[in-house]
């Protein structure tokens, strides 16, 4: 029984891992300045590296196989951008700064008495983090003094991440928590302000710097180097400098336009490869957690067409439908050709079943690069 009870455990934490590898990395041994290989990676793949999570960092180490290669370009660069976001990636909409806060260039946040304030990432603080694992609160109070960072790497190592305030309720509860726990000290929370954004506009907070890196010396390193000789912890240089980098190309992507069945085919064939077609529990778990949630339309078209003559459903890949995922009511029943050609398309709401509408409603549309 504890081996079956760890076998599923297993497999859970597999496909949670799983759900959203969407990047192919690809690694060039050519010496370019950022901006060149930033152009090299768009024409030839999607842009230059982006890394979203540890995970992905030792996928895109696991592709520079030069032993002799110690630094090269990720797609990560300083901007006149500076804006405060919450370490788990979510954006920060609420804000209950104390009086007279954030009050300078300070880029990190803490909680005294229910209020933020900012000061140096480098002061040494306690921190709370937030955790799957407790679920009485979901808080982890740990009594140990670090700067911001290495606070951050502690929780993402160990529960989930810093802990984040999404709202005021939120707030009150971690005050409480402060209070039940008698916490008389400053705490961090995952609040931070950097000017650092990915190549591909990404909203990715991942952020792997080594020891007193980003340091802008002499006010001209904009841009960023994995260190191979430091863990592949980064480091900020010149822009200017010329060394190997690594692209990364998407295998999903969602094309948040608004176009019918058939323009939305021309679009993925001229751009990229096709329509998406999922054939596989895998690939349906792809769409829905890294491309769907992000979609504006209420579905989004997939390669899914129904042939008329013979009131079949197909793949444009040539895929068979083994593997089905329709909505109640749809994909089952025999379709009217004679009023509009029908579409298969995924719901971007609730549990992304899969729906036939008319080929002329206008949605966003998933493009594959396989």
């Amino acid at each position: 029984m504890e081996q079956t009870l760890y076998l599923v455990l297993l497999l859970i934490a597999l496909c949670a891992v799983s759900e959203c590898v969407q990047r192919q990395y690809h690694f060039i041994n050519v010496l370019k300045t950022w901006t060149e290989a930033q152009r090299y990676c768009r024409e030839n793949y999607t842009d230059l590296a982006t890394a979203d999570t540890m995970n992905d960092m030792n996928e895109l180490r696991k592709n520079v196989t030069d032993e002799g290669v110690l630094l090269f370009w990720i797609g990560l660069q300083k901007t006149s951008v500076n804006k405060w976001q919450w370490s788990s990636g979510d954006p920060a909409l609420y804000l209950n700064w104390g009086s007279g806060q954030p009050d300078g260039t300070d880029e990190c946040a803490f909680m005294r008495n229910g209020q933020w304030n900012d000061c140096p990432c480098s002061n040494n603080l306690m921190f709370i983090c937030n955790s799957s694992n407790n679920t009485s609160t979901g808080l982890v109070f740990v009594n140990q003094a670090m700067k911001w960072r290495d606070a951050q790497s502690f929780c993402r190592q160990n529960h989930t991440d810093l802990v984040s305030v999404r709202n005021q309720n939120e707030n009150q509860q971690i005050q409480k928590f402060i209070s039940d726990s008698h916490i008389s000290t400053d705490v961090w929370i995952g609040l931070f302000r950097d000017s650092w954004q990915w190549s591909d506009q990404s909203d990715s907070s991942f952020r792997y710097w080594y020891t007193d890196q980003p340091d802008n010396y002499k006010g001209v390193e904009n841009c960023t180097v994995v260190r191979q000789f430091s863990v592949g912890q980064w480091g900020d240089v010149s822009c200017n400098n010329q060394f190997p980098f690594v692209c990364h190309e998407d295998k999903l992507i969602l094309i948040k336009e608004k176009r019918t069945w058939p323009e939305a085919l021309r679009y993925c064939r001229q751009n990229h490869v096709d329509l998406v077609s999922v054939h596989s529990d895998e690939m349906q778990r792809d769409v829905m957690n890294c491309v769907v949630k992000r979609a504006s339309t209420a579905a989004v078209w997939l390669g899914l067409h129904n042939y008329c003559i013979m009131n079949m459903w197909l793949w444009l890949s040539g895929e068979n439908m083994s593997y089905q995922n329709w909505a109640p009511g749809n994909g089952t029943t025999p379709e009217n050709c004679s009023l509009e050609r029908r579409k298969g398309a995924v719901q971007s709401g609730g549990d992304q079943r899969w729906v036939s509408l008319p080929e002329s409603h206008k949605l966003n549309f998933i493009c594959t690069n396989e």
